[in-house]
């Protein structure tokens, strides 16, 4: 099924501009968080009002679970990990705004961030350990280690794809199903669904961003 009407598609036929619509949309929401980020922090003040006040508490909330998640060693690495929060949330949200498309909501968007926390998992975990982070594929028992190997080879594997597809089942399930809703009825009972669209935005953001948490807090912890 394809969306009746995008904005920067129509645009980029406009102009013709061969672009995929969820590159645009990626970088629309780039474009929404870099000027966010440039209010919040201008003219910072030590009693916080507005806009600065709202991304204080943001950015709190966001430490304090990385702080829970992956100890204090985890602080490193917030910036990536509040990045992947704040992208994939406005990615989700403008998913409610007629003519928009969330990028979340298309699998190459999903498999780059995903790939990058696989990526990420294993560059912390070489750096913080060295040839000793293969341990942690090794398991606790010697004996075991080329069978437990090739479990957690393949477990590790599978984390960009779960990743992945979790995101993007979500999403594009949620598009499908509102553009059904407003394809049948047009006014009121598409609501119901767009605000259910708000929660799912939420959690599966809360979920990427936890799972991503996990296995790079796992990654700096030592085998045992």
């Amino acid at each position: 099924m394809t969306h009746p009407f995008l904005f920067f598609q129509w645009l980029a036929d406009t102009i013709h501009v061969d672009v995929p619509y969820h590159v645009t949309y990626t970088w629309l929401v780039m474009l929404i968080l870099i000027l966010l980020a440039f209010f919040a922090s201008r003219g910072l003040k030590q009693v916080p009002g507005g806009l600065q006040n709202f991304m204080e508490v943001v950015i709190a909330w966001l430490e304090n679970m990385v702080d829970e998640t992956m100890g204090h060693r985890g602080r490193a690495y917030f910036p990536l990990i509040a990045t992947f929060a704040l992208f994939i949330l406005v990615s989700n949200l403008i998913a409610l705004i007629p003519g928009f498309y969330p990028p979340t909501a298309n699998l190459n968007t999903n498999a780059a961030l995903a790939l990058t926390v696989f990526a990420m998992t294993h560059i912390v975990g070489v750096k913080e350990h060295g040839v000793a982070y293969l341990k942690h594929f090794m398991g606790p028992i010697l004996i075991l280690a080329p069978l437990m190997f090739i479990i957690e080879l393949i477990s590790h594997l599978a984390r960009p794809l779960s990743l992945s597809l979790r995101l993007f089942g979500n999403m594009y399930g949620h598009e499908i199903v509102l553009m059904i809703f407003l394809a049948l009825v047009p006014f009121l009972l598409p609501v119901p669904m767009m605000l259910m669209g708000v929660l799912v935005a939420f959690i599966q953001t809360f979920v990427f961003t936890l799972l991503a948490m996990i296995y790079i807090g796992g990654a700096l912890e030592e085998a045992h």
